[in-house]
């Protein structure tokens, strides 16, 4: 394992936690494997026993790992508990091409994810070759069936209105923060294409490098919301309380579940990325 590392801007339970997540990610820690107590972490990296102790929680939090009273932290079985996407793409952004595709609502998500990666990208950690985004989101122009009013079910424009700040903000962010590191020559091919399609979704899924897919269905919320100066209960779509569940593809077996779902994400992706159009910055 690498050690803490006294350049990096990171603190230490977080390059700690990224440290034991690449172990169990790549496959050194396994799966019913016991990691290292607390002390013991604290004294191979040379940090205190509350960062230790706040890096294992970070990987409790995702599933990575839980705890056996009397016992110790183990490694989770991967099928068990869905983990974070973020881990996923940056292990995605080791590879010389990166292609990202993500179909849902506002692309929150994607912009808080991607952006460490990209980060490390600044920081010289990370050196692919091209990056390519692909993000499909609904046409906030157009009435929706959801979310809407709870009162009546009806379509909000002053809802909608609302989301389409939200979607360009995050969607425009993601385009500025990509296409800088090309314009900086940190990456020789960058593309971030943004399209609008006449429907809205009730999941949402990512398709990295064609390899890796998480999926999550959104649940229906209430929430109250100030809009045009006015009080108004929303049947929202949660995106936030979305739980995420990841495929890898068997490399070694076309015809497994695993490669063939993530082969069908791909081609349910590719379809309504034709029949949607392009979202300008």
């Amino acid at each position: 394992m690498s050690a803490i590392d006294p350049e990096d801007p990171r603190p230490p339970r977080r390059q700690l936690a990224d440290i034991l997540r690449a172990a169990i990610l790549t496959g050194k820690l396994r799966a019913g494997e016991k990691i290292p107590s607390g002390p013991e972490l604290a004294e191979r990296y040379g940090v205190s026993k509350v960062t230790a102790q706040q890096a294992v929680a970070e990987l409790r939090n995702e599933g990575l790992v839980f705890s056996r009273q009397g016992s110790g932290v183990f490694v989770r079985e991967r099928t068990q508990k869905p983990v974070g996407l973020r881990p996923h793409l940056e292990r995605a952004f080791v590879e010389p091409n990166v292609t990202v595709d993500f179909a849902g609502f506002a692309a929150e998500t994607l912009h808080g994810a991607i952006s460490e990666p990209l980060d490390k990208i600044r920081d010289g950690r990370f050196r692919p070759e091209s990056i390519a985004v692909r993000i499909l989101v609904p046409d906030p122009d157009s009435p929706w069936a959801l979310p809407a009013r709870a009162e009546d079910l009806a379509d909000s424009p002053a809802f909608r209105r609302r989301m389409k700040r939200i979607m360009e903000r995050h969607t425009f962010g993601i385009v500025d923060e990509v296409m800088e590191l090309k314009r900086i020559g940190l990456v020789d091919s960058a593309s971030v294409q943004i399209r609008l399609y006449p429907a809205v979704p009730l999941f949402k899924i990512y398709i990295i490098n064609e390899s890796d897919a998480f999926f999550g269905f959104y649940p229906i919320e209430e929430h109250e919301l100030l809009l045009d100066g006015e009080s108004t209960v929303v049947l929202d779509l949660a995106g936030k309380n979305a739980t995420l569940f990841h495929l890898e593809a068997d490399q070694s077996d076309q015809e497994s579940f695993k490669t063939q779902f993530i082969d069908q994400c791909q081609r349910w992706f590719d379809s309504v990325w034709k029949i949607g159009h392009e979202l300008q910055p």
